[in-house]
């Protein structure tokens, strides 16, 4: 008999353990409250040797491994040469070093060659007292003719020059694209900068061993500095009103690059961009680091644009979407989206996911409501294609959504979830809308890169005649404000699992996890895969004006 009960004690104990599910319907919203005040991060000095250049001469350094739209092709993308600071710069020609990387199936044996194109950019200021800056030749190699999940070794550089190949490195291509297969754990961050938080979300992060790493943007901090190297937590409050233009320390980029190169050169690094690499410069030219220092699937998927794109890994169909890009029914982007999501079949590529910088669901006061047009813009078509899950970043702070649509309870609306916590040098988030006191001012603020504002006070539910709740919206399911990362881990056709995990915890502990699961035969219609049914169940709806 106490055999009996205690398998029943074990299976208990053990029901307790799993992770909550979406299949459940809405969980009921969770605030953790503070622990302690973490609102500042410190940066790296340019004298931690993380961070300082130890290629010599032509050799390579930054090495970055991203995807092409199928996993079939990759990109492989590097840095020669130093870069130059001054009052004045000549910078360096782009074809004084080849673009090579040789690459196969071992590290003694590197059969296989492909050439790629190389570039230099500068971040120029027509003021005087300015630091100008150029950067080293930044190459882009696509291989071609890869082999799904299969490990490849590689070297990058030019080999007709003595010293200026790298060492040999090795990445895993992503699954063949198909209903059965999917990448074993995908990691997740966003506004990530290069301070001591910064390492301890990377480490963290490499602790869990992800195939494939989303950075949903605000990538290293740069414009947080004057070009004279002097930076601040703040920049409108230390230097708005006494510099001419918004100035930027790009050498930071390459400090960045040097850093992560241990976790890029082998594991693929997809990026979108977001506000803090606008960089303003001469002519009115913006997001120029960006553009140039990485790789983008934009030709494969057919955007053929560094803000949005799409690709495939095993059974998800991701899309990367830009919030600092014309977003409207009208422009470029929302044309590109409508084509490539009607392409998509879900028989193949079962979960679409979604990542950007902006987040369309946040109760944070910072940001709250911030991209309204670009929701109101977009959120119905990627509804109508089943959008399973939305990554986001930009409120440095943790949130996920229950599944939501126009501010409704929706079992067939996407997870949206914000991980603006990787770490930089900007405050944590902290203060919630609903809290008293604290709604923001609905009022628009001029903002060029973000199409307006569309916010306006809710018209039912129980925020109806306000901006913001009085508590915790019902959308909202889980938030907290610490340092993190987050894993996806795909398992089938319809469940994945989904762990945050905070800084200040063991490694491989979570803070946040659920099981986020796909129920095809209630959103999608049986007779068009893209298409969501209609009829929807126990809805609370919060539609905005």
């Amino acid at each position: 008999m106490w055999w009996g009960a205690l398998q029943l004690l074990l299976l208990l104990v053990a029901a307790a353990a799993e992770p909550a599910s979406t299949l459940t319907g809405p969980s009921r919203p969770v605030t953790v409250a503070l622990r302690k005040d973490r609102g500042h991060a410190v940066d790296l000095p340019d004298t931690d040797p993380r961070v300082q250049r130890r290629a010599t001469g032509w050799a390579p350094e930054q090495i970055t491994v991203a995807l092409s739209a199928a996993p079939t092709s990759a990109w492989v993308s590097w840095i020669t040469g130093e870069f130059q600071m001054g009052g004045t710069v000549k910078p360096l020609h782009p074809g004084t070093v080849a673009s090579v990387v040789r690459y196969g199936l071992a590290a003694d044996s590197l059969v296989r060659e492909a050439t790629g194109d190389a570039l230099v950019y500068s971040q120029l200021y027509p003021f005087e007292g300015l630091q100008n800056y150029t950067s080293g030749i930044i190459h882009h190699v696509r291989l071609q003719g890869l082999e799904p999940a299969t490990k490849y070794y590689y070297q990058c550089g030019d080999p007709g020059i003595p010293g200026a190949m790298s060492a040999v490195h090795a990445f895993r291509t992503m699954p063949a694209v198909g209903p059965r297969s999917y990448p074993g754990r995908i990691a997740v961050v966003g506004d990530l900068g290069l301070t001591y938080n910064t390492t301890s979300t990377v480490d963290h992060m490499v602790s869990n061993r992800p195939d494939l790493v989303l950075l949903v943007g605000d990538v290293c901090y740069a414009n947080m500095y004057l070009t004279n190297g002097t930076g601040a937590d703040c920049y409108s409050c230390a230097f708005g009103k006494s510099t001419p233009i918004h100035e930027t320390y790009q050498p930071r980029w390459d400090y960045w690059g040097r850093y992560m190169e241990a976790v890029t050169s082998g594991t693929p690094m997809m990026v979108v961009e977001g506000n803090h690499e606008i960089e303003e410069q001469i002519r009115n030219r913006t997001f120029a680091a960006y553009r140039s220092r990485f790789a983008f699937p934009s030709t494969e998927s057919g955007s053929f644009s560094p803000f949005y794109y799409s690709f495939d890994a095993g059974g998800i169909h991701f899309v990367m979407l830009a919030a600092y890009a014309d977003y409207s029914r009208s422009g470029e982007q929302y044309r590109w989206l409508k084509k490539d999501l009607a392409k998509v079949d879900r028989a193949v590529t079962p979960w679409l996911v979604a990542g950007w910088h902006a987040p369309w669901y946040t109760t944070y006061k910072a940001h709250y409501r911030e991209v309204e047009c670009m929701r109101v813009a977009m959120e119905e078509l990627l509804y109508s294609h089943g959008l399973d899950i939305a990554f986001t970043g930009h409120v440095h702070a943790y949130e996920r959504s229950n599944r939501v649509f126009n501010y409704t309870l929706d079992p067939c609306g996407a997870v949206h979830i914000s991980v603006g916590d990787g770490g930089n040098r900007e405050k944590m988030a902290t203060t919630h809308a609903d809290e008293p006191g604290h709604c923001p001012d609905p009022r628009p603020k001029p903002n060029a890169f973000i199409g307006g504002f569309c916010a306006s006070n809710f018209t039912s539910g129980p925020a109806a005649g306000r901006f913001c709740w009085d508590r915790q919206p019902d959308y909202s399911a889980y938030r907290e404000s610490s340092f993190g990362h987050g894993i996806l881990e795909v398992k089938n056709e319809t469940h994945a699992l989904w762990r945050w995990h905070r800084n200040q915890d063991h490694y491989g502990s979570a803070g946040d996890e659920i099981y986020i699961v796909r129920e095809p035969h209630r959103c999608l219609h049986k007779h068009n895969s893209t298409r969501p049914a209609h009829g929807r169940q126990n809805t609370t709806r919060e539609s905005g004006g």
